[in-house]
């Protein structure tokens, strides 16, 4: 099919339908999404001057038809789990078997590059990663053995911030700390967006922190018994974490002691690629106190942060991390949050989740991240097509609801619809 340049139109269907196919065929790029919602874009189409009187057309099976395309061509879910498309080239990404040559000059310049972070950089990162761990484990046993005092939370809170500062040079990392002074206190919630493991270290370089989460074996086993003997944080066995009931209990006897750290939990449980925020999980919130929001963005031009746990492992993960350029990053500390009266956890959550994703300059979805490794629940479906059919109907009744009233048979045709919905 051939498009003239002065007749740009779809011809042979209904004219408004082919002036909206006409405007998603002149445009550069394969899709077209419009800032309006799926509210706005039928509303349009049941306001047009062709539709008048008529209470359904071809255009309205095709606009659905055509939402369904869209979204397999280009979701808004999968695509968080994969790395943020970069709009130039950072020097990084040519390092695998994808490699194709464009000038000798600047296949020097990332043969140079490459030299630098695996020669220089590398070998000095490891270096402090050992250092800060090391540190870690023999500071945190040493302080372990003192008596419950406020000498023991000093020297424990000295430990870990110089262990994670160590740590944060390991990785060249560069953090820009925003609105200090709503820096979550002593019995309250920290929530942040998840990106990847080392937000830990991002938010524990600049304070202490009650960690949650499972417990494991290994050297990382190690490590968290030798933080558990002089910090209260929190630990569960695989079996405790399929209990709510255990683990929401647990949680609540922390917060409700206003002398022990912050919690630091991340409530889309599992790590998102920096470019959104997705559904926040309403547990966190079902604790009680006080939350306090933490928004996290990272600059992909100098490393790719985002862990993709189903491609990369934790070890070939933190080799990336380390022979990238650097990890720049900007944190925002939130004014803190409260549950307000007749808000639920959910609804609760959703307002969180909003606050950061507008301060992080992230996109709010709603879609649950679970469905990274999970597939679409029924009910999310069923749920959609409730959508689609209220807006659908609700649209017709409005069509109707302008008919002139003088009109008798508008008037019975009316009331045969109103008995029909009645009996239904």
């Amino acid at each position: 099919m051939k498009l003239e340049s002065s007749q740009c139109g779809v011809h042979g269907v209904h004219p408004h339908l082919s002036a909206h196919l006409t405007s998603r065929l002149c445009v550069p790029g394969i899709i077209e999404r419009g800032a309006g919602s799926m509210e706005d874009e039928l509303r349009q189409l049941s306001d047009s001057g062709s539709r008048a009187g008529r209470r359904f057309c071809l255009s309205d099976v095709l606009f659905f038809h055509r939402k369904g395309v869209e979204s397999i061509v280009d979701d808004q879910v999968t695509q968080r789990f994969s790395s943020e498309e970069l709009a130039s080239w950072n020097l990084l990404t040519r390092t695998n078997q994808n490699f194709r040559y464009i000038s000798l000059r600047l296949t020097v310049i990332w043969g140079v590059g490459v030299l630098v972070r695996y020669c220089v950089l590398f070998p000095l990162r490891i270096t402090l990663a050992i250092i800060g761990l090391t540190w870690l484990v023999m500071g945190t046993t040493v302080v372990g053995f003192l008596p419950q005092s406020s000498v023991k939370d000093w020297l424990s809170e000295v430990v870990h911030l110089t262990c994670y500062r160590i740590c944060a040079r390991g990785l060249s990392a560069t953090i820009r700390y925003h609105n200090r002074e709503n820096k979550p206190r002593k019995g309250g919630i920290c929530v942040a967006n998840h990106t990847t493991p080392i937000d830990v270290v991002i938010l524990a370089n600049d304070g202490c922190y009650a960690m949650v989460g499972q417990v494991h074996g290994g050297l990382l086993g190690v490590i968290q018994r030798s933080m558990l003997r002089s910090c209260p944080h929190v630990w569960f066995e695989r079996s405790e974490m399929k209990d709510r009931h255990t683990v929401t209990s647990r949680l609540r006897d922390h917060v409700a002691a206003k002398t022990k750290l912050p919690i630091l939990i991340f409530p889309e449980g599992t790590c998102i690629n920096n470019t959104s925020v997705m559904m926040f999980k309403k547990g966190s919130f079902e604790i009680g106190g006080i939350i306090y929001p933490v928004a996290i963005k990272y600059d992909p031009r100098f490393g790719d942060a985002f862990w993709n746990s189903s491609k990369f492992s934790m070890v070939s993960y933190l080799l990336r991390m380390m022979t990238s350029w650097a990890i720049v990053v900007n944190v925002w500390y939130l004014p803190p949050m409260t549950l307000q009266e007749g808000e639920d956890a959910a609804q609760f959550a959703n307002r969180v989740k909003s606050a950061i994703a507008r301060q992080g300059g992230l996109l709010d979805l709603a879609w649950d991240g679970g469905l990274k490794r999970g597939k679409v629940k029924d009910t999310f479906k069923e749920e959609q097509q409730r959508l689609y059919s209220s807006v659908v109907m609700g649209y017709q009744q409005d069509d109707q609801s302008h008919v002139s009233p003088q009109s008798p048979d508008a008037a019975a045709a009316l009331d045969c619809k109103r008995h029909h919905h009645k009996s239904t």
